[in-house]
């Protein structure tokens, strides 16, 4: 089935908001910082502000989030993981921007892995005192080799 990716409407929103808060439900060692409605509220400003492109099949299926350079958060819905969606909505991230950044926690390993495949490179870790869970994480960036 063909991936179609858009920017997100504002009725996309409760996808957003369902896909991140599905993976804070799944996430053993993520703390809930957040209600479902405040979440709602969130996915709906970084819509409003123009942040998120939606991958879509049927439904929303998968997000990116992006404020300029920064990717604020890639997430795909579960039955929706290893199918070459999170690489899709990355490569499409990378088209908008010659240099991009990105935090993840130190406890997602997986998502690590993922961007240093995709040719970000590790830039530091903190014991996590900036962001919302408080958890200990890693700074990532990719540079266009085209664009040095």
């Amino acid at each position: 089935m063909t991936v179609h990716l858009r920017p997100a409407r504002p009725t996309d929103a409760g996808h957003v908001a369902a896909i991140l808060s599905g993976y804070v439900d799944e996430t053993p060692w993520l703390p809930r910082q957040f209600t479902r409605a405040e979440e709602l509220s969130f996915a709906g400003k970084m819509v409003d502000l123009g942040w998120v492109t939606v991958a879509e099949q049927d439904e929303v299926c998968g997000f990116v989030a992006r404020r300029e350079a920064e990717i604020l958060a890639l997430y795909v819905a579960p039955d929706a993981r290893c199918s070459g969606l999170g690489r899709t909505l990355l490569a499409y991230a990378k088209t908008c921007a010659p240099r991009l950044t990105l935090w993840t926690y130190q406890a997602n390993t997986a998502a690590q892995r993922f961007y240093l495949r995709h040719g970000f490179r590790e830039t530091g870790r903190t014991d996590g005192p900036d962001n919302d869970a408080r958890l200990p994480d890693v700074h990532f960036s990719w540079q266009d080799e085209g664009s040095t």
